[in-house]
């Protein structure tokens, strides 16, 4: 039997508690701020037409960091979201306190591009990976991850699984981009990265492509998919009508969809990240790539 959101809320706060109480400062929840109801507009449980993408942002420091951002992802609950400057370690306690505090059950498959001690701690002999991760409710199969041969300043790629959306199969990407003033080096990736996206019908591509809609480089995506939003459109006129999703009002998030029509998207804003998580619903039918 599902529980009512309220029960359940209260039955993972206890056992929040108790993973402190019975492992100790060592334990993943070390940290976790006071455990408080979500929005009255969260839905509960996954939804099951729900995708979504967010840079959580690395390095970013605070007390209960993961536990803020497992917050986030529990308040809009997508069915598959796509996170990127991904930490595995961070991955894993945002995936225990999604599970143990809010009920979700994720599934994950991580795209590290490099061990980095830096950003991701861990021992100087065995660091952290760092990359992209999926997260999904659903079983994912056909995972591939890929290292673009110029990353830039910085080890870039993609990762790709196939899994269930709305009840369908879809192949779902992950990527990460070349820093803003790269441009030459992110023409490059987006060309690696389109030309796998064309093998497929149905894919959704999320990610920070680190370029603002009308950027030149974008163009073989925008050739193969169209952004969740129906507004946003690569052209200047258009462009400037898309909602930003970082906090210097820029748009550099997206949820491209390739023969899936979209029919909500919602930008929120976080204090956990300097990127804002993106979700859309989508419709179960074939859509207009």
């Amino acid at each position: 039997m599902v529980l009512r959101r309220g029960a359940r809320w209260a039955a993972g706060a206890m056992a929040a508690v108790c993973m402190v109480l019975l492992l100790g400062p060592s334990a993943p929840s070390r940290g976790l701020p006071l455990a408080r109801p979500l929005p009255s507009d969260a839905p509960g449980e996954v939804v099951p037409d729900r995708v979504g993408t967010w840079n959580i942002c690395n390095p970013c420091g605070g007390s209960g960091l993961n536990f803020g951002r497992a917050t986030e992802i529990a308040t809009a609950a997508p069915q598959v979201i796509g996170l990127q400057e991904a930490c595995v370690r961070d991955v894993e306690e945002i995936r225990g306190y999604l599970e143990e505090v809010y009920g979700l059950v994720y599934r994950v498959e991580y795209g590290s591009v490099l061990r980095n001690w830096n950003r991701c701690g861990g021992l100087p002999w065995r660091p952290g990976g760092f990359g992209q991760a999926i997260l999904s409710a659903a079983p994912m199969t056909d995972r591939v991850s890929v290292e673009y041969p110029d990353g830039g300043s910085e080890d870039r790629g993609y990762l790709a699984v196939t899994t269930l959306v709305g009840g369908r199969p879809v192949r779902v990407f992950d990527t990460h981009l070349a820093e803003r003033r790269q441009g030459e080096v992110r023409a490059g990736q987006v060309e690696v990265l389109a030309a796998e996206v064309a093998r497929h019908d149905r894919a959704i591509v999320l990610g920070d492509f680190n370029a603002v809609p009308d950027a030149p480089e974008l163009g073989p995506m925008w050739a193969l998919a169209r952004d969740t939003d129906p507004g946003c459109r690569p052209s200047p006129g258009d462009a400037d009508s898309c909602a930003a999703t970082t906090d210097w009002n820029s748009k550099f998030d997206y949820v491209f969809l390739r023969g899936i029509a979209p029919r909500t998207h919602r930008v929120r804003p976080s204090p956990y990240s300097d990127h804002h998580m993106l979700h859309t619903d989508l419709n179960a039918g074939p859509g207009r790539g």
